[in-house]
């Protein structure tokens, strides 16, 4: 990461991933966006026990759309959904346990799902940040193996289930981190490199460029769904407290809070706007951005990102 490109991100961060930044750009949001119900549409939230995944979950559940929560922590998930059917008077709120880092379990939950369930929305929430390179047990980079290949074992595998019900949407909870990355196809799972978690959070999930790339080339092969990845901001969550905690210490009243981090993903899932958007673009409070800093040399070629699609494919077919 160039210090040209750190530097622009973080101030960029500062203007506009801050409370305030949302503050700021709220005051164009249109509030009849979100004013609906949605009885009948079923949605799928990863990481839905905590943070904006849990806000995300709460609020689909107000508006009387059916939840199921994928997650990897019972104890958690349990509780989480509690107090969601509590909270929203909803009991159409349904757990699932599957550890995301795990694509043998991935696989074993999407059959079982589609033989059960309809989808209409598909969010990926789910994320992880470790700051040490450990391995699976199937010898996958953990963050890799949570944020880009469960990510595309999930999502293609419920394309089929998305595109036989009406306004199907894909949501990827990403972040700005993944401005000062460029794909790197040649080391997805961080092996030939020095190992720095944050570094690897940008390259690999809180806006992680390989999951933009995905979702635009999802967009282009699957018209009927449409495919959207977004910036939730800098917001005050259990995962950023935990993976990131001098971050959080230095700037934690001038972070957003988990219903502001989850504005946009509920815009993204609900609001008939958000559906008539171009489908595959990257989306911060409400409105799509560019995925590249100016003059940051962060755009990739048509090649490297087949490639990056080859080789996600063949590791996903390994372990089905």
């Amino acid at each position: 990461m160039s210090l040209y490109r750190s530097a622009v991100w973080f101030v960029k961060g500062l203007r506009e991933y801050t409370k305030s930044g949302y503050e700021s750009a709220s005051k164009d949001f249109v509030p009849n966006d979100l004013e609906v119900q949605v009885p009948g549409r079923v949605f799928l939230v990863t990481g839905g026990n905590s943070g904006i995944g849990k806000a995300t979950a709460l609020e689909i559940a107000k508006r009387g759309g059916t939840v199921h929560l994928v997650c990897r922590d019972q104890a958690r998930a349990e509780d989480a959904r509690s107090e969601i059917i509590r909270e929203s008077g909803n009991q159409n709120i349904f757990l699932h346990i599957v550890d995301l880092s795990d694509p043998k379990q991935i696989w074993k939950f999407v059959e079982k799902f589609k033989q059960e369930h309809k989808l209409n929305v598909l969010i990926n929430n789910a994320g992880c940040m470790i700051n040490k390179r450990e391995l699976t047990e199937d010898g996958l980079e953990k963050n890799f193996a949570t944020n880009t290949l469960g990510v595309y074992i999930l999502t293609t595998s419920l394309i089929p289930v998305l595109e036989k019900e009406h306004d199907p949407r894909v949501i990827t909870v990403s972040s700005g981190g993944m401005l000062v990355q460029k794909l790197n196809t040649d080391d997805l799972q961080s092996e030939r490199t020095p190992f720095d978690g944050t570094m690897v959070y940008a390259q690999n999930k809180v806006n992680d460029r390989q999951q933009v790339v995905l979702t635009e080339q999802w967009a282009q092969g699957h018209p009927a769904i449409h495919f959207s990845s977004m910036h939730p901001g800098w917001a005050n969550t259990p995962g950023v407290r935990q993976a990131m905690p001098g971050f959080h210490a230095r700037f934690r009243d001038r972070l957003r809070s988990e219903a502001q981090g989850a504005d946009t993903v509920l815009w993204l899932a609900l609001s008939s706007a958000a559906a008539a958007q171009p489908s595959g673009c990257f989306f911060q409070d409400r409105k799509p951005v560019s995925t590249h800093l100016p003059l940051a040399r962060t755009f990739s070629s048509p090649a490297e990102e087949e490639k990056l699609i080859e080789i996600l494919e063949q590791l996903a077919q390994t372990f089905k």
